[in-house]
């Protein structure tokens, strides 16, 4: 049998080793996604530090983490601000449209008066706003 199955510190070993290889390739696409996302760099600039990010990969993006890094939470953090902005937004909107009891009411009586709905659809409609 195979000496890396028999041997625990090695099983270790090899555990640690796939982390940190598997950390690393988080980092590596963390800082391509921030080059590609960031608007304040131009083309040039998204090219070289492409180019440092594929030719050196683990020192490029050490060196991007070093460089960037500042700008790279500032700018998740605005993201992150107009994400929750826009979900307060739009739960504003759609909380607002849903209306009260009284208008839900209103607009089933205005609906038996135009002859759409009967008596018991009506009724239904008004248990439901009540509930």
């Amino acid at each position: 049998m195979d000496s890396i199955t028999t041997n625990f510190w090695d099983v270790l070993l090899w555990s640690f080793w796939f982390f940190i290889w598997i950390s690393a390739v988080m980092v590596w696409f963390r800082c391509i996604f921030d080059m590609f996302g960031d608007r304040t760099l131009n083309g040039g600039a998204k090219a070289g530090w492409a180019v440092v990010l594929i030719l050196l990969p683990w020192i490029g993006a050490l060196i991007y983490l070093i460089a960037r890094g500042q700008s790279m939470a500032e700018r998740q953090m605005a993201l992150v601000a107009q994400q929750r902005s826009a979900q307060e937004q739009y739960i504003q909107r759609v909380a607002s449209t849903s209306g009260g009891a009284a208008e839900q009411i209103a607009s089933a009586k205005s609906l038996l008066d135009s002859g759409t709905i009967n008596q018991a659809e009506f009724e239904t409609l008004k248990a439901k706003a009540l509930a």
